[in-house]
């Protein structure tokens, strides 16, 4: 399908716009850049709304993609001008998460942001339908409006049950982890940055790592063998600037991987100009903040060393102060450059650390997801049997930790 993109002047706007489009396979025939996309009526001003009119008449796009988060009038109010489907920044994001999405738990994930989504335009679209108007190219049409917000609210609810016990079961993965003394590591970081190619370096795998933007929305957990012992290694879905607030919540049960985390890999690409490389860097470490990860538990690692110069990497750590703890590492996961040496500091901080294990497990046992004790009588403080846990939970075939792949729960 071909597309016009309107974005922001700046070239790593313009470029992560692309790269978005194309991950929806849509063909970009025509660029609009514009400094401010948060105008009231139609998100860019009536002269530049009427140029992007021209532009239409004369290509005739199937769609405008909008690189910008717009409210649902100003969706219809461009919609109606124009004559075409508009999908704004956080649409195209999830049509990009639902094509990614392979698991069962992902493809749930993918569906509660998407309703999340849906719910919060829901308002906007029935006062236009009571007004008699049609919001857009996918609005109500005679849908009873009343019927149609309550349908939503039961969908998110059931949705979100689904992954509460998703999320148990993967506390009971980690209650049994713990009680083991098994240490997890897990990969973050902006989209794009290598993370799938790291992981597949250090572990040996061959998990698919393809150069479009997502390419991981479920967890992926193998072990990984070090000097003094294993730890479980987790690939997870990929950060990206301005997510809303609904879409972690939506993929918690899988981000939650990293707030349990002893280490934190923030896996940085170092070959955009500084200005990208920075805003990238910020918007991780705001989402990391946002699900509670400490800064000590992070490591940065540098990554695609290998098309750049280590005087250039070197300038961009400092701007980005990573030379304050010294806890980063340069290294190409193509190559496999200093792959040895960032096992050794994974290896150093981990069996090095000293971690109170029973306040690991005091903190998953009284986790506000898990509720086992209330929901299934399972006591916790006894040794942890696998087959009475499936049992008791009405979860079925639980895996080893160390023979877990890809966790598929019952649902980036």
């Amino acid at each position: 399908m071909q597309a016009i993109l309107i974005t922001y002047p700046q070239q790593d706007s313009i470029k992560e716009a692309l790269a978005l489009a194309e991950a929806c396979s849509y063909k970009v025939v025509r660029t609009i850049t514009q400094k401010y996309l948060n105008k009231s009526r139609y998100g860019i001003g009536p002269g530049k709304a009427e140029e992007v009119k021209e532009v239409v008449e004369e290509l005739k796009p199937d769609v405008i993609i909008f690189d910008e988060v717009l409210k649902s009038v100003q969706i219809y109010n461009l919609a109606k001008l124009l004559q075409i489907e508009i999908i704004d920044r956080e649409r195209l994001i999830l049509e990009i998460f639902e094509r990614r999405a392979s698991s069962a738990e992902s493809r749930i994930q993918v569906k509660l942001a998407q309703t999340r989504y849906e719910i919060t335009r829901a308002r906007e679209k029935v006062r236009l339908a009571r007004r008699g108007e049609q919001p857009g190219f996918f609005g109500l049409g005679k849908y009873e409006v009343d019927t149609y917000y309550l349908d939503i609210k039961r969908r998110i609810a059931t949705l979100k049950q689904k992954l509460r016990e998703i999320s148990t079961r993967r506390n009971l993965y980690r209650y049994q982890r713990t009680k083991q003394g098994l240490r997890s590591v897990s990969l973050a970081g902006y989209t794009s940055a290598g993370k799938t190619t790291l992981f597949n370096s250090l572990t040996g795998g061959s998990h698919d790592s393809g150069k479009g933007m997502f390419t991981t929305l479920a967890t992926c957990t193998r072990a990984l063998q070090l000097n003094d012992g294993k730890v479980l290694l987790s690939d997870t879905v990929g950060f990206i600037s301005k997510l809303p607030a609904y879409m972690i919540e939506a993929f918690k049960s899988t981000l939650d991987e990293l707030t349990y985390a002893d280490i934190v890999i923030l896996v940085i690409d170092v070959t955009g100009p500084l200005e990208e490389v920075v805003k990238k860097y910020d918007s991780s470490v705001d989402t990391l903040n946002e699900l509670h990860v400490p800064p000590t538990k992070v490591l940065n690692v540098l990554n695609k060393i290998d098309i750049t110069s280590e005087e250039e990497v070197l300038e961009k750590a400092k701007h980005l102060n990573l030379f304050e703890n010294n806890r980063h590492v340069m290294v190409s996961s193509k190559t496999g450059y200093n792959i040895e040496y960032l096992k050794e500091m994974i290896n150093n901080i981990v069996f090095e650390a000293k971690v109170d294990v029973k306040k690991v497990q005091k903190k998953l046992t009284n986790d506000e997801h898990l509720e086992i004790e209330d929901k299934t009588g399972t006591n916790l403080n006894k040794p942890v049997d696998e087959t009475e846990i499936a049992s008791s939970s009405g979860i079925s075939n639980m895996k080893d930790p160390f023979d877990v792949v890809e966790d598929e729960g019952i649902s980036s």
